[in-house]
């Protein structure tokens, strides 16, 4: 881990697991994290029980104080930040709107770690947005914030390529490790006063709009490759699925044959063409996806191969009401 050359005093925001890596790291560089916030604990599970964030937990097991306003557009929120006299303020995924005043309190300002290499997919889902386009690499920017969405200037990128088989998952977890380093590094050159900023390039800039639970619907007319790609999006949220007699059917693995022999197959989208232990072969708007892993609602995720045992699925159609 590269250490700070001098402990800068930090406010630190962050609401999701994405953000914990960097907490930590930032803890372990010898920061003095003045101050956690994060959103307000939230009803979830069947009993709604109140739960706090990723980042709230971690805080409380190193001792942080935690604040959590509603909105940090309110005064009071505005003053707890003032009143902690910190030099930066790293902001990883909060998920609440910091207006100019707040990112103008502390001393050296306000740097958000964002999961893409700016200006590709500014906005809310830049990892599910980099697999559905089927990107070959993605990474993390360190930018300094303003009013813009993930407009400001950049101190750091860093780059990472995109595996075959990721899912947001895998590339979640990676690029919450990387994000880590990097804001330690940006950090330890900020504290040495030989930080450089660069803006943003004019071309290229692409939306990463947040994930809507119905773009989740696989349409079995598009090309296998694309079916596969958001299958490996939507893992672990919010899961592609299809129909199949008349329940909801969620995939949680699949691979796309797009090859000549299966392009042109005759078949309509949707009709499974082979069921064995190898997988469930369903023909598309062009190839062939291979669905490896599924779940029925009420049941656990189960390999093709135990879900075709007891089922007679050739010819079947899927996605059909």
């Amino acid at each position: 881990m590269i250490g700070a050359t001098s402990s800068l005093r930090l406010a630190f925001a962050g609401t999701p697991a994405f953000a914990v890596p960097a907490l930590l790291a930032l803890h372990a560089a010898g920061h003095t994290i003045c101050g956690v916030f994060t959103q307000a604990d939230r009803p979830a599970g069947r009993g709604r029980t109140l739960h706090a964030s990723a980042v709230k937990q971690q805080a409380l097991a190193l001792g942080l104080p935690v604040y959590q306003p509603l909105s940090f557009k309110s005064a009071e929120a505005q003053d707890s930040l003032r009143a902690l006299a910190v030099d930066v303020f790293i902001v990883v995924a909060y998920g609440l709107i910091l207006p100019p005043e707040a990112l103008a309190l502390p001393r050296l300002g306000a740097l958000n770690i964002h999961a893409s290499l700016l200006p590709r997919w500014r906005g809310a889902a830049p990892i599910q947005r980099a697999l559905l386009a089927g990107d070959a690499e993605t990474g993390v920017t360190i930018m300094r914030m303003e009013r813009g969405l993930d407009t400001g200037p950049m101190l750091l990128t860093r780059k990472l390529p995109i595996d075959r088989h990721e899912t947001s998952a895998t590339l979640h977890d990676r690029l919450a490790g990387l994000g880590a380093e990097s804001i330690v590094t940006v950090l330890a050159e900020l504290a040495r006063g030989a930080i450089r900023e660069l803006p943003q390039p004019a071309e290229g800039v692409t939306h990463a709009a947040k994930i809507a639970k119905t773009e989740a619907l696989i349409d079995w007319r598009d090309d296998a490759a694309g079916i596969e790609r958001k299958v490996r999006a939507f893992d672990p949220w919010p899961v592609a699925e299809t129909r199949f007699e008349g329940d909801q059917l969620r995939l949680w693995s699949a691979t796309a044959d797009a090859g000549p022999g299966t392009a042109l197959t005759a078949a309509p989208p949707g009709e499974i063409l082979a069921a064995s232990a190898a997988g469930i072969d369903v023909a598309c708007g062009r190839g062939v996806l291979r669905i490896l892993r599924l779940q029925l609602p009420g049941r656990k995720p189960v390999a093709a191969g135990e879900f075709v045992r007891a089922r007679v699925l050739f010819g079947m159609t899927l996605g059909a009401p």
